[in-house]
């Protein structure tokens, strides 16, 4: 067995959970033992989108504040005000198909091109459902080549974006989850999730997976379980 676990991402890019993870994925992705694969659901996107109604807004920033006291991440007034407070609609349209390009231009730099996109919205309060505002984005970070894809999308980047979208949803279906963020976690012999329950106050997760295929693996829940 593998001493490495391969773990899928599944998330949105305007999730605030998945922004409340990004601390423990940040971690995930960088130790010698685990590798990250990102899987934007397009939860918040195409028929998922929604209005940013007053009372969407209030009931999102209620769920804010419990994010910002379980993780530690910021949601500013600034977000408060010019996001939430703005009216606009909730669509990760744009951010999703942003990290396609990155994905197809400079992959490596994708986790990079999501936590940038997630601060711009929740920190600094700016719009990313504007294309023109993700590609400022991208382009202060030096991806401009994927800023380039954006400004008039190809069939290619558009059947990638979709493929992705589409690959992620049929993982939420296997796995019967209908939220993000969660974690599935390949260890070459089977495979697991992590769903957003466990990804915070748990100090001991980075340990867990780096020891899957030893004897803690079993305390990662199984899938079908």
């Amino acid at each position: 067995m593998s001493d490495k676990a391969n773990i899928t991402y599944l998330f949105d890019p305007l999730c605030g959970w998945c922004y409340g993870a990004a601390g423990i994925i940040g971690e995930i992705a960088v130790h010698p033992n685990l590798t990250v694969a990102l899987a934007p659901t397009g939860l918040f996107s195409g028929t998922g989108a929604r209005p940013m109604t007053a009372q969407f807004a209030a009931f999102a920033w209620s769920n804010d504040e419990r994010i910002a006291s379980l993780s530690g991440q910021r949601f500013t007034d600034d977000y408060r005000r010019n996001v939430l407070g703005k009216g606009g609609s909730l669509d990760s349209g744009p951010a999703t198909l942003a990290l396609t390009a990155v994905a197809l231009t400079n992959p490596l730099r994708e986790l990079d091109a999501l936590k940038l996109i997630q601060e711009a919205r929740y920190v600094s309060g700016h719009d990313v459902t504007d294309m023109l505002e993700i590609r400022e984005i991208l382009e202060s970070t030096g991806l401009d080549a994927a800023s380039s894809r954006l400004m008039a999308p190809d069939a290619d980047l558009l059947s990638v974006n979709r493929q992705r979208v589409e690959a992620a949803r049929v993982l939420m279906k296997e796995f019967r989850v209908d939220g993000v963020p969660v974690l599935i976690v390949d260890d070459g012999q089977r495979r697991s999730t992590i769903r957003a329950q466990e990804l915070f106050g748990n100090a001991d997760l980075l340990a867990r997976l780096t020891g899957i295929g030893a004897s803690s693996a079993d305390t990662v829940r199984q899938n079908h379980s």
